[in-house]
């Protein structure tokens, strides 16, 4: 049936819709609304969706064994929106604006690999001293006791070959210093 086709009580589909809309929209909606978890955007187009198929279906509409057609309408509704729920769960959700927006930026994975050839080089600059320092306390994690034992010098010479050893990399490094404090 197409809208504005007549029907067999002489009313238009058009009005039968806007009759159904008027008398079950609200409550309609309402049941919608706690379906999709307060989405109201979903929730009218949930709605819309129930009025087309009862549009598509006016035998269901008609029949006499029941005295209203709220209880079809809500089943359908009902059925539509677990049936929208599954469909989004199937997929990735969606982000809008705002989300991206707000959203921290991460460096990505090529990024850090540059970085970390980058501070391979710089510390190939470094005297040997310097550096045998550097690779026991920053990458290797030792404290400046185990360093100093480790090498056999005072814990105050680690101290200030490290430092020393930083700053030579902040010259050599000038975009990373802000990583380098």
């Amino acid at each position: 049936m197409t809208a504005g086709t007549t029907l067999t009580n002489g009313t238009t589909a058009e009005h039968e819709l806007a009759a159904l809309q008027r008398e079950h929209g609200r409550p309609l909606f309402a049941l919608l609304l706690r379906l999709s978890d307060g989405d109201r955007q979903r929730a009218e187009d949930l709605v819309q969706e129930t009025l087309v198929r009862a549009w598509q279906h006016p035998e269901a509409l008609r029949a006499d064994d029941f005295e209203s057609v709220r209880p079809w309408l809500l089943t359908v509704g009902r059925r539509l929106a677990i049936d929208a729920r599954r469909a989004r769960q199937a997929r990735p959700p969606e982000v809008g604006d705002a989300v991206l927006e707000n959203a921290r930026v991460c460096a990505d994975h090529a990024e850090r690999a540059a970085a970390a050839l980058d501070v391979r080089e710089a510390v190939k600059t470094l005297t040997p001293e310097h550096r045998e320092v550097l690779v026991l306390v920053y990458f290797q994690g030792a404290s400046v006791a185990e360093a100093a034992e480790i090498l056999g010098i005072p814990p105050g010479t680690v101290k200030s070959r490290a430092y020393y050893a930083l700053r030579a990399l902040r010259r050599v490094l000038p975009g990373y210093a802000a990583d380098l404090r």
